[in-house]
């Protein structure tokens, strides 16, 4: 019935797409036929199959190309065409990758692919490999060059040039399926933006809700862009994250409202997860020294901007305890002396209105779940 709720429509990752197509370029080069639809084995053990929307069959090449639909995903590859031609290799060469014009290469170390190799993840050259594998049998040496329609245009909505990955978009995927709205590229990011930093030997990286308090907490520092996480929402997931993989130093940086919701204990700050609470943010206001009415306007403010603009102007240090409440949250997930952990919270404008210098973020500090 019209106007009710669907599922999500899932979709299919580029390493599924590059595996597609390499598929059909191979067996094209082996047979002289392009199959059309394609079928891709995925590593669940799904085959999804995929129309072709373009193939060319020269002397010593194939080319296939299958354009991604990322499904309901807002993701900036959907509708990217993705094309493999394949070549033979030498004897006993197996199968090699080149990035071919919109896919990237990696220039800094700590990815899982090593410097000057092309940005096609470990996964999907899996993928590759064995779908070239259903249609070639034995015959197993092939160059595959994976390109992107527009890659390189796309690659500047990425965090590809932070990772240091130069000339396009990387071919991803662990499953070969988009779940949408999963975030799982983003913690994904996340998590390679940490490698990297480790492998360059910095010992201090900062991980930041948004561009303005980045902007904010680099130039405090004067840190190097490899030493910026876009952490956006998930302080949890990146803070779980350098617990098994440690650096010296970690400052988490955010606004008055995500900050806020670290404050009362919560580690996905997305405001699906829910809005800051008032209530409790009063309480705090009380802890800082807040007098009446004070906490019952902050408690019934319209926003947290307002709420600090209440405490300003009463000279309350509400910035400064807020601080303190998300350091006590982020240190217990960290749980360990070996970490130093600063706060920074900053208003609208980017001024530092509260601030926890680095301290060892000790196990007894637990999230204080408030609400």
């Amino acid at each position: 019935m019209e106007g009710e709720d669907r599922p999500l429509k899932r979709g299919w990752t580029t390493g599924t797409c590059a595996a597609g197509a390499a598929k059909a370029a191979c067996a094209a080069l082996v047979s002289g036929a392009f199959p059309d639809p394609v079928e891709v084995p995925l590593p669940g053990g799904q085959r999804p199959a995929f129309a072709l929307a373009q193939w060319r069959l020269e002397p010593d090449s194939a080319t296939a190309g299958i354009v991604k639909d990322a499904g309901d995903d807002p993701d900036v590859t959907h509708g990217a065409l993705v094309l493999a031609t394949v070549r033979r290799g030498p004897a006993g060469s197996g199968i090699t990758f080149r990035a071919g014009p919109g896919v990237g290469v990696a220039t800094r170390p700590g990815l899982p692919i090593a410097v000057g190799e092309p940005a096609i993840n470990p996964v999907p050259r899996r993928m590759i490999a064995e779908a070239i594998g259903e249609v070639a049998g034995g015959e197993g040496d092939f160059e595959v060059e994976v390109s992107v329609a527009d890659g390189e245009e796309m690659a500047r909505k990425t965090l590809n040039a932070r990772l240091g990955i130069v000339g396009g978009i990387s071919i991803l995927g662990t499953t070969g399926i988009v779940v949408p709205y999963s975030c799982a590229a983003w913690i994904a990011s996340i998590h390679r933006g940490v490698d990297v930093a480790r492998a360059m030997g910095l010992d201090h990286v900062i991980g930041a809700t948004g561009s303005a308090s980045e902007a904010a907490a680099q130039k405090l520092h004067g840190a190097p862009e490899v030493a910026l996480i876009d952490m956006g929402d998930f302080v949890g997931g990146m803070l779980k994250y350098i617990r098994a993989h440690p650096v010296a130093r970690v400052t988490v940086a955010g606004g008055v409202a995500k900050m806020s919701k670290l404050a009362q204990g919560l580690l996905d700050l997305h405001s699906k997860r829910g809005l800051p609470d008032l209530t409790a943010l009063a309480e705090i206001a009380v802890s800082a020294g807040a007098q009446a009415p004070l906490p019952e306007r902050i408690g019934s403010a319209n926003t947290v901007a307002e709420a600090f603009e209440l405490a300003r102007e009463a000279a309350v240090p509400l910035g400064a305890h807020v601080a303190r409440a998300a350091w006590e949250t982020a240190a217990g997930v960290l749980g360990t002396e070996e970490i130093a952990l600063e706060i920074l919270v900053f208003d609208r404008d980017g001024n530092l209105v509260g601030h926890v210098p680095f301290a060892p973020a000790h196990s007894e500090s637990r999230p204080l779940n408030r609400r």
